[in-house]
């Protein structure tokens, strides 16, 4: 892990410990950190509706795997 320093306002900091629950700020910002990335990666599988095709049937994907026969 990289130690960074950054300067954050300490109301928002108090406030996200208190709604995380973390322990610890470290452990606060992380959890942000990790819930922020999760929401934009989720978001992007979201913009992807539609833009995708399959070729392949429901009942392929669910039998069609020889390493499960």
């Amino acid at each position: 892990m990289r130690r960074t320093t950054i300067t954050l306002p300490q109301g928002l900091v108090d406030e996200l410990v208190g709604l995380t629950g973390a322990g610890s700020k470290t452990r606060a910002v992380i959890l942000a950190i990790e819930e922020e990335l999760r929401k934009r990666k989720l978001e992007n599988i979201k913009g992807m509706a539609g833009r995708l095709e399959f070729n392949i049937e429901a009942e392929e994907l669910r039998h069609g795997d020889e390493r499960l026969g």
